[in-house]
């Protein structure tokens, strides 16, 4: 595929310029398409209809205001602690995409396994996906007619029938298709299914995906204060009028449609995408934009999804209003072509088979003239594309699962992120599975995965990324990491304090990942994060609370998901997972630096992140799952291989060692939670759907897994009762 060059090197949203070419996942290059006649389309009529003269004026529009509308400044999110929480225990579920198919290519399996349990789904697709207008159909022969708006109209028929189908209905199932009216009396197309338990919203925003001098519009609509960007009008659509968007408009836009749908999850892409510095060829094949590993398109849209869910909750608490309670997952886009893939072939299968719907074929009567899909993508092409995308769903902020903790009084306390705020829930009574409702903790926008320790005096240490700052226009855009600290076991907290970030430059610390800890037995906590060269950075707090300065690792590139552990010899170890084999860092003695390994064993290549657990002999031992593959490999530091119990499933792996061997928890083929406690399974097949990893607890009844539901609340279940 070609790709825009230029841009600068610095922004992963920078303004770029260039000849036109293929600006988004539309599949790889094929030959062209025989000629087909010309008919009038929707735009075409409502121009003459209209008697659109004033083209001057309306390619300035596009193209931008000679004056610049002035920078709106606020709101902007509060991070003190204590503010009121709301929440409705209504699961609901909002997609947040540039491009229509980001969600099938990037958010799957997640968005598939909330849909099969009830929860209902909207999907927003910001840009009509209009490209060039060439909708190629595999192996035709010719040129093919250039049509933007029945290329948009094609591909949103390529999405109601993958979700007709996603929801049981067959494809070509009629939808109900209305119009709503947004903020700014701008308009949007909506679509409508239900199926049983299971709806589905498709919300058409339609932005062009270019627009004179601006090819990659997007991006330019983040940074450029001076720009005005029309929408496209797909061909049936039930929209009649064009809209102009400028950057708060569509702030404001996704603003309103989160107020108006109240999510209890919100899926984005990827916000902050990895430094990437592919040969310009590469580049160009890959369609990502210059110096990183995504589409110009994807993290423009993301950073307009997390400005909107800043406002959002900076809106709501105005005044003394409430924090709207939602959980938040960024997923990664054109990173999965860069790393092993993470997906078994089941659920690759599955997720890969949504993707041929969508894809359409020209041939299907599906009652949509200007076409039955996106022609590039359907058939067997998702699994045959170099690229990969389809192979690896990888999250922006990994975790392993809500933190947990025992308090004085025997119950257990639940830490998460809740509406862009670390929040507290409490057991109502010890051992009851019943919570509190939460305690606002601050500290936000917070990225949703914490980093936690335990100080040797039962004080807890959180940790968090925070968006510090989050402007387009050349505004500020940083993030940092910042701990709350508590006062006293089970008690309250200190104020939020920065720790700032392992990088100097604004732009390249938007890259750091998420924070991992762990307390060493002479009291000092050491804090990692991967850095924005992929390696990896340290700081440590010494037993007397005070923090060391930031210093770089030795190592080589490791993906985000780091995993921090303490010997039987009370020495810290450090694993993450590499292109070709797991990388470690520990202390060769205890209190002293921890320090790459470099003379280790070659330990087995994994597909994702790994876990360790501490070994009856005082060792540890590290599990996880290799590329493609539903198996769990356990193994030594050292390299020794270990017997690993039948696991089989997807994803990453925690684990918990005990003097009967390891307690286990992840995800089975079909998605849900499954636990493995002294040689026996156990799978929780009732209760809310689970979000992301759970944690396991030992706690005196056996062991226990606890997680946050889709309607931001949190689960706990013992294998044991099957209570959940």
């Amino acid at each position: 595929m070609n790709e825009i060059p230029g841009g600068r090197p610095h922004a992963a949203v920078s303004r770029t310029t260039g000849a036109p070419s293929p600006a988004d996942h539309t599949g790889d290059t094929a030959p062209g398409t025989a000629p087909r006649r010309p008919r009038p389309t929707r735009r075409r009529t409502l121009a003459a209809a209209l008697g659109l003269a004033g083209a001057t004026a309306l390619a300035g529009t596009l193209g931008g205001c000679s004056v610049p509308a002035p920078r709106r400044g606020g709101p902007t999110a509060d991070p003190a602690p204590g503010m009121p929480i709301t929440g409705s225990r209504r699961a609901q579920l909002m997609q947040i995409m540039a491009h229509p198919d980001d969600d099938l290519y990037f958010m799957n399996p997640d968005c598939q396994r909330m849909v099969d349990a009830g929860v209902p789904l909207v999907c927003v697709y910001v840009t009509a996906g209009e490209h060039n207008g060439k909708n190629h159909i595999p192996g035709r022969t010719g040129e093919t007619v250039a049509d933007k708006e029945d290329y948009s109209s094609a591909r949103h028929q390529g999405l109601r029938q993958a979700y007709a189908q996603m929801i049981g209905l067959d494809r070509f199932t009629p939808w109900q298709k209305g119009v709503a009216t947004l903020r700014g009396d701008r308009q949007a197309e909506i679509d409508t299914l239900a199926h049983g338990n299971r709806r589905v919203e498709l919300v058409f925003l339609n932005l062009a995906m270019h627009a004179p001098r601006r090819w990659m519009a997007l991006p330019s609509l983040w940074e450029d204060r001076a720009l005005g960007l029309r929408t496209v009008i797909a061909t049936d659509s039930p929209v009649r009028r064009a809209d102009t968007y400028d950057y708060d408009g569509l702030v404001d836009v996704l603003v309103g449609l989160l107020e108006r749908y109240r999510p209890t999850v919100v899926h984005t892409l990827d916000p902050d995408p990895d430094i990437q510095h592919s040969d310009e060829a590469t580049r160009k094949k890959d369609s990502e934009q210059p110096g990183y590993s995504d589409h110009g398109d994807h993290t423009a849209v993301a950073s307009f999804s997390w400005a909107a869910l800043v406002r959002w909750v900076a809106e709501a608490t105005a005044d003394g209003g409430a924090i709207p309670a939602f959980t938040t997952t960024s997923f990664r886009g054109y990173y999965n072509r860069h790393w092993p893939k993470n997906l078994p072939e089941p659920v690759l299968r599955e997720k890969a088979a949504h993707l041929v719907p969508y894809g359409g074929d020209p041939s299907w009567q599906c009652g949509n003239a200007a076409g039955c899909g996106d022609y590039m993508v359907g058939g067997r092409r998702p699994l045959t594309n170099k690229k990969g995308w389809v192979r690896s769903t990888h999250h922006r902020h990994p975790g392993t699962g809500p933190v947990v903790a025992t308090g004085p009084d025997g119950r257990l306390t639940v830490y998460g992120v809740l509406g862009l705020r670390a929040v507290r829930w409490r057991e109502t009574e010890p051992g009851s599975g019943q919570w509190t409702e939460p305690d606002d903790l601050g500290g936000g926008p917070l990225a949703p995965a914490l980093g936690a320790a335990t100080l040797l005096d039962g004080r807890q240490l959180l940790f968090g990324l925070r968006f510090a700052a989050l402007g387009g226009h050349g505004g500020a855009n940083r993030r940092e990491v910042a701990v709350l600290e508590q006062r006293s076991p089970g008690g309250p907290f200190l104020a939020w304090s920065g720790l700032g970030n392992p990088e100097r430059d604004d732009d390249r610390g938007r890259r750091i990942g998420v924070p991992v800890a762990v307390t060493a037995p002479d009291g000092r906590v050491h804090l990692f994060v991967r850095d924005a060269g992929k390696g990896v950075s340290t700081r440590v707090r010494e037993a007397d609370g005070t923090w060391g300065p930031w210093r770089g690792l030795d190592g080589a590139e490791v993906q985000d998901g780091l995993s921090a552990a303490v010997d039987g010899r009370g020495r810290v170890h450090l694993f993450a997972t590499g292109r070709d084999r797991v990388h470690h860092w520990a202390q060769e003695r205890s209190g002293g630096p921890v320090v790459f390994r470099a003379d280790g064993p070659a330990l087995p290549v994994p597909g994702g992140p790994v876990d360790t657990a501490a070994t009856p002999d005082g060792g540890l031992a590290l599990y996880y799952r290799r590329p493609e593959a539903r198996e769990l490999t356990a193994v030594r530091p050292d390299g020794a291989r270990l017997a690993a119990p039948a696991f089989d499933g997807y994803g990453p792996v925690v684990a918990v060692g005990t003097p009967k061997g390891p307690v286990l928890l992840g995800r089975d083929l079909a998605g849900r939670v499954r636990l493995h406690v002294a040689g026996r399974d156990a799978v929780r097949t009732r209760g809310v759907v689970a979000l992301g990893p759970a944690t396991p607890h030992l706690g005196p009844k056996g062991a226990l897994a606890v997680g946050i539901g889709a309607d931001a609340y949190p689960w706990s279940w013992a294998s044991h009762t099957d209570t959940a």
